[in-house]
């Protein structure tokens, strides 16, 4: 019975062999790639959050801190997650690329988020909880570099905003369930009880990426499904619009065959047999060169013998390759192509800003989480799960994620994010009113946070799907930039760096502010953060907001 089990695990694992995988169709299918990706990001964020309104109680009953350190241990260990997400996601990102598969690092992430529940589970000191917070937040940048670049090679350019809508949903229903079940069960079963849910939810996320396939793999056994086959351009793919096509000035190769004998007297070296003669055709870079002109052709009849004396001319592409506005990338392409993947993203003001509002972004939903639940405590007496219910307000507007992402994929990620960040400015000064206790400050704070999770619901989702549109937009102009396997999974690590860097700023700030100088303090300095961002949303989200009325072409002369 045992051997039967091996042999059947191994088979899920089988990517090489001659015959197909079991059910290879659904496993590669857009909707099960899609479920085990937000199920990954699901028990990624769940097991981050499922200690928030446990942890300040776990402290001093099992590592015996200070009630007076509680606060600065609590934004600590919130912290360390996004600093190892930080410094962790770049160099997964460059793996991920380079890797031939998808699947094997998202199996070596969860295997370290396992480890890291086993530490927190069993740890009994404050060093042994840091320790898993950080191989914690190393397995979330692998989830979410490697995830999310798979989610685009499956579905393409023209859905991805839509598709990450999803993903949100799984993010911030977990945001919103961990706390809750995690201060519910704490409450009623214990500090083991908390852990007994994580690990059951482990094995499932382990059965589902063991027997997920990819797209790409699953092509060499059924090249011809359309189910297998994804619907747009994969990771280094050029799309269809940047090849070459063949146009009426160039002789079609059958009509070599019409060409009259007496054209041999042009080159006796020359013959009917070896195809379009060498001279007559422009060299490749001329080739593209006028492909890319709306110039009619003076060959537009295949059966127009070749002239020695006609050929086109050189002198004229050059003239015209010069004419045209030249970017940083079009005008020194060599030295552009060597450069590596992520200093050529990192020179794009338009994704620098996207990063920036990420950053901002995870700031100001992170804060929270240092100071909300010691707030309602201490202001309406509550314990572990009112701590988990209160944030079940923030959380519960992520579910308009996939209408905000289709509107992205649609209008574009500008508008969404200015006014995500301006609408969110008031909402957050507001707070500052909740300051004592009664049924009346509880609906006011309650509203408060749905409103403000409406806001930053609005900012998330587009920014998600901005990454992809300028990696597309960047493949589009210059195909072949980010070489073969293309940028995405070091573009969404680079996301992720500036999404944990939101992470550690934030939970830090709301820690600091309210210890020092309180609560409507943090209140007023998270409103001017967030009205302040919403000035480069606003300018660079989309492109430099000025390159129309400037003449720019496209999105890489507007940034220089």
């Amino acid at each position: 019975m045992s051997g039967h089990i091996t042999q059947c695990f191994f088979a899920l694992l089988r990517s090489d062999s001659e015959r197909p995988p079991p059910l290879l169709a659904h496993r590669s299918s857009r909707w099960f790639i899609l479920t085990t990706i937000c199920t990954a990001v699901f028990t990624d964020i769940f097991l981050y959050g499922i200690i928030v309104p446990v942890i300040p109680f776990a402290l001093t009953k099992r590592a015996r801190i200070a009630e007076d350190d509680v606060q600065h241990w609590v934004s600590v260990l919130l912290a360390v997650y996004g600093a190892a997400l930080l410094a962790s996601a770049p160099i997964c990102g460059y793996l991920a690329d380079k890797s031939t598969s998808r699947r094997l690092p998202l199996l070596i992430g969860l295997l370290a988020l396992a480890g890291a529940t086993l530490m927190l589970c069993f740890g009994n000191n404050i060093g042994v909880l840091v320790a898993g917070r950080i191989l914690q937040g190393i397995s979330a940048a692998i989830v979410w570099t490697v995830g999310l670049a798979l989610l685009v090679d499956t579905v393409g350019q023209k859905e991805v905003g839509q598709v990450l809508g999803y993903v949100s949903i799984s993010m911030s229903v977990a945001i919103l369930v961990a706390p809750l079940l995690g201060g519910v069960v704490y409450d009623r079963s214990g500090y083991y009880g908390v852990y007994y849910m994580s690990f059951a939810l482990i094995i499932f996320d382990i059965m589902l990426r063991i027997t997920m396939v990819e797209k790409k793999v699953a092509r060499q056994w059924d090249k011809g499904s359309e189910d297998v086959r994804a619907p747009g351009p994969t990771v280094g793919e050029k799309p269809s619009s940047a090849r070459p096509r063949q146009d009426s000035w160039l002789p079609h190769p059958d009509s070599v065959l019409h060409m009259t004998l007496s054209e041999k007297k042009i080159d006796k070296k020359w013959t009917v047999e070896d195809g379009p003669r060498p001279e007559a055709i422009p060299p490749p870079e001329e080739i593209s060169q006028i492909l890319g002109s709306k110039k009619s052709s003076p060959l537009s009849n295949s059966d127009t013998i070749i002239e020695e004396s006609e050929p086109p001319s050189r002198s004229n592409s050059l003239a015209r390759l010069e004419a045209r506005p030249q970017s940083p990338l079009t005008s020194s392409p060599g030295k552009a192509r060597k450069r590596p993947p992520v200093v050529i993203l990192l020179s794009s003001r338009r994704l620098l800003s996207a990063l920036y509002c990420a950053l901002v972004q995870s700031a100001l939903m992170t804060a929270w989480d240092a100071v909300l639940p010691l707030r309602v405590n201490v202001i309406f007496g509550w314990g572990s799960l009112g701590a988990g219910l209160i944030f079940l307000p923030l959380v519960l507007p992520s579910f308009l994620a996939p209408l905000v992402g289709a509107f992205s994929d649609k209008y574009g990620a500008r508008l969404p994010t200015f006014v995500g960040f301006v609408l969110s400015m008031p909402f957050l000064i507001l707070l500052r009113i909740v300051d004592h206790g009664g049924r009346q400050q509880v609906v006011i704070l309650c509203v408060l946070l749905a409103l403000l999770g409406t806001a930053l619901t609005i900012v998330m989702t587009p920014l998600l799907a901005e990454v992809t549109y300028i990696l597309d937009e960047k493949e589009k102009h210059h195909p072949g930039l980010f070489g073969e396997k293309g940028a995405y999974a070091q573009a969404y690590g680079l996301f992720n760096c500036a999404f944990a860097g939101g992470m550690l700023v934030g939970p830090l700030w709301a820690g600091f502010v309210v210890e020092k100088t309180g609560w409507g303090t943090m209140c007023l300095t998270l409103g001017v953060l967030a009205l302040v961002s919403s000035t480069p949303a606003l300018l660079f989200i989309n492109g430099w907001i000025g390159k129309r009325k400037r003449g720019f072409a496209n999105e890489d002369q507007c940034e220089t």
